[in-house]
């Protein structure tokens, strides 16, 4: 993270440990990825060197090989099926709602299926993160299947959805699960719940990275300190 502003580094690192201050001992947590994520691993190590037990479950394989260097424990769902808290990243961050867009570095299945066994999510984001839709610059990362996947691009072109394969040293980039990357550049997502039923109805798409509904808080994270954004109550 050398490369980035000493200001973004800083509100990241806030963010991070902020959000790591909601860990009790005796947890199971989720360990997100992306780069404000992996900060709050260092932050999970260090209140470990006081004392803090904790045992992760890690959303890709680059978070658990990071957790194993820190000496942070992992499991699994075989011995763990409920996540007290996971703290993850997002690439956007919708203000009103806390919808998110996630799935740049590629983990967004491994990362919903963790977010949805958790009783909270907490969302560790530096504040150039957040808007007020979600869309646009950023695309929205869809989880495909390899086989057939011209087909499925074909599909969401035909629903008016601009869509790429992702590719990574001029070969098509495969997830942790060992499946494929579609990225889709969409101006506004106005209706996130509707969209993703609609992506999730065609067959090859296995896991949008829309993620409506999830986080719990969002802690955004500034140079000078953070902000905390609960979830607004939704409607049963």
């Amino acid at each position: 993270m050398s490369d980035q502003p000493d200001n973004q580094l800083a509100a990241k690192r806030n963010a991070a440990e902020r959000a790591v201050r909601e860990v009790e001992d005796g947890m199971v947590l989720g360990l997100g990825s992306g780069s404000t994520a992996i900060l709050a691993l260092d932050a999970i190590a260090a209140r470990m060197a006081e004392g803090l037990r904790i045992v992760g479950i890690a959303t890709s394989e680059r978070t658990a090989a990071r957790a194993k260097a820190l000496g942070i424990p992992l499991t699994d769902f075989a011995r763990n099926r409920r996540i007290n808290l996971t703290i993850d990243g997002a690439d956007q961050v919708a203000r009103g709602t806390l919808d998110l867009v996630k799935g740049r570095g590629g983990a967004l299945l491994r990362e919903k299926i963790v977010a949805g066994a958790s009783k909270r999510m907490l969302v560790v984001v530096d504040e150039t993160k957040l808007v007020d839709r979600l869309g646009g610059a950023t695309p929205l990362p869809l989880e495909i299947v390899p086989f057939g996947w011209e087909v499925t691009i074909d599909r969401l072109m035909a629903l008016g959805v601009a869509a790429r394969l992702r590719f990574d040293d001029g070969k098509p980039f495969r997830s942790d699960g060992g499946n494929y990357i579609a990225d889709c550049t969409i101006s506004e997502i106005g209706d996130p719940a509707g969209l993703d039923r609609q992506l999730m109805a065609l067959l090859g798409v296995i896991a949008t990275g829309l993620f409506v509904g999830m986080a719990a808080r969002v802690v955004v994270g500034r140079a000078d300190g953070c902000e905390i954004i609960d979830a607004p109550r939704r409607a049963s």
